[in-house]
């Protein structure tokens, strides 16, 4: 059985995952075969497995940062927000049904056993399971039936690393008033403190550590100094949208900048937009502005592409992309001779219409599309969650990707595919070729199609490997993390944990 150490904060967005990510590289590095596992995460932003399951894109990149594929095990309780209030549940990687926050709170408590069995899974065939919480465990009004912080970690007798993120400010408070939030019993399983994001020499923060191993009998494995590189890595939910910062951050819609070479490509912020990590590689080109238009403001003229991103309440959407008059800014684009590209929920919304006989992503009805491309969807309740791979038609060029959608799409356009998928055509694209979708998501993390589909819109040339990328920044964060955190001694606070007790 494997040691098991769990990281938990004290809020969402202190840089939990992330940490996990770095910690899982630094160990496998050892030498040690390295598992990452979160038993319940919400977000909208998911991975297919290699058991053609469904988790978080989060801990997708954890496994990569392992040197392994993500398997359904390492995320057992996946829940994506769509509608008014409610969640869908995905449970060891299939679709369990959808609920309420108030219905899920009494639902959440039966599906600990599964969550432990996937946890169990993965600490036999492991040296090392390093686990991530989910938002705070002093959310003392929410720990009935938790199964993502405290639960968790007490039905797997798990010791916990306490993350404060200093960046926020107030991380004496944070942590201190965090451990005084918990039980005693909860209290005892803390092993210590990270201190996260921190700006400027450390040493400074020394009186700040003292008081919180004063007030907290806990010691501190290391102050994480801010680490700017971790913006290219997929976030983990929309929370990294409202306030990006990488190495060629998104502009707001009206703060263009002009360079020669380089393109502007818009993406309305829908208020699900879901794998919005679709857009991480256009992010770091420099041939690229990327612009996010927030609600409130008009998709701007002079962009060379506007994208449609995935959603996880297509109708809700597109109704919200009307509202926002957007709809009115992309026909004016497509009759200037702009480009429009709908990925996965925005391909369904460039479509004649959108219907949801059963009600599965709100209230059955049907919703008018865009009508810039001649195909119809209906929702339905088998999802789609493949792993997908093939060519794109106009290039010739390798693209690889990963379908997760419900609905079947059907329509004269289908005679005009976007991609060739193995045996079979995939996506539309209009006659006069300035619109085209797809319900591959990834596309852009393909060097050669990103360079070729660029260029087609007027794009410089491009050096950016996007897939290296990753694997040097995952590398620099481990070489970072050593530095700064003693690894020996969160080794040696993780311990085998005792899943006799939960059974």
């Amino acid at each position: 059985m494997a040691r098991a150490l769990m990281l938990q904060g004290t809020g969402s967005d202190v840089g939990k995952s992330l940490l996990v990510a770095g910690l899982c590289r630094a160990f496998a590095d050892r030498g040690l075969r390295v598992r990452p596992f979160k038993p319940q995460n919400m977000s909208n932003n998911a991975a297919v497995a290699r058991d053609g399951g469904e988790i978080g894109r989060a801990q997708a990149l954890q496994a990569r940062a392992c040197r392994v594929p993500p398997v359904s095990d390492m995320n057992p309780v996946l829940l994506k927000p769509q509608g008014e209030a409610m969640a869908q549940i995905v449970l060891r990687g299939r679709v369990h049904g959808a609920a309420s926050a108030r219905d899920y709170r009494r639902l959440a408590p039966s599906l600990l056993p599964s969550v432990l069995e996937c946890f169990g899974r993965l600490a036999a065939e492991a040296d090392l399971v390093i686990v991530e919480g989910a938002g705070s465990p002093a959310e003392i009004n929410l720990r009935a039936g938790d199964i993502a912080n405290m639960g968790f970690a007490e039905a797997a007798d798990v010791p916990v690393a306490l993350v404060g993120d200093i960046e926020r400010g107030g991380v004496i408070a944070q942590l201190v008033g965090t451990v005084q939030l918990l039980p005693g019993r909860e209290r005892e399983r803390l092993v210590g403190t990270i201190v996260n994001k921190f700006r400027g020499d450390p040493r400074l923060f020394d009186g700040g550590l003292a008081a919180i191993a004063e007030r907290t009998g806990l010691p501190c494995f290391g102050v994480v100094p801010y680490f700017a590189g971790a913006a290219s890595l997929p976030a983990e939910d929309s929370m990294a949208l409202i306030a990006p910062a990488c190495p060629h951050p998104p502009t707001e819609a009206g703060e263009g900048r002009s360079v020669a070479g380089q393109i502007r490509i818009a993406v309305p912020l829908l208020p699900h937009i879901a794998n919005f990590d679709d857009f991480d590689p256009l992010r770091a080109e420099p041939s690229v502005e990327l612009i996010l238009v927030r609600p409130g403001r008009p998709i701007p003229r002079e962009v060379a592409l506007i994208v449609l991103p995935g959603s996880k309440a297509t109708g809700a959407d597109l109704d919200f992309v009307r509202a926002q008059g957007w709809d009115i800014d992309i026909l004016a684009h497509c009759r200037q001779g702009g480009h429009v590209l709908g990925l996965c929920g925005g391909y369904q919304m460039l479509g004649r219409r959108i219907a949801d006989p059963q009600g599965i992503e709100g209230p059955p009805g049907e919703t008018p599309g865009l009508r810039l491309l001649d195909v119809e969807t209906v929702l339905g309740a088998e999802k789609c969650v493949a792993e997908a791979s093939g060519i794109e038609l106009a290039s010739g060029l390798p693209v690889r990707g990963y379908e997760i959608h419900l609905g079947s799409t059907t329509g004269g356009g289908l005679a005009r595919p976007m991609l060739r998928l193995g045996g079979r055509d995939e996506g539309c694209v209009s006659a006069d070729g300035r619109v085209a979708g797809c319900y591959v998501h990834g596309l852009f993390a393909a060097d050669a199609f990103r360079r070729a589909f660029l260029g087609r819109l007027g794009a410089g040339p491009s050096e950016l490997s996007y897939e290296e990328m990753i694997e040097s920044t995952l590398d620099a964060f481990a070489a970072h993390l050593a530095s700064s955190l003693d690894l020996d001694r969160l080794l040696a606070a993780a311990r085998p944990p005792d899943l006799r007790a939960a059974a």
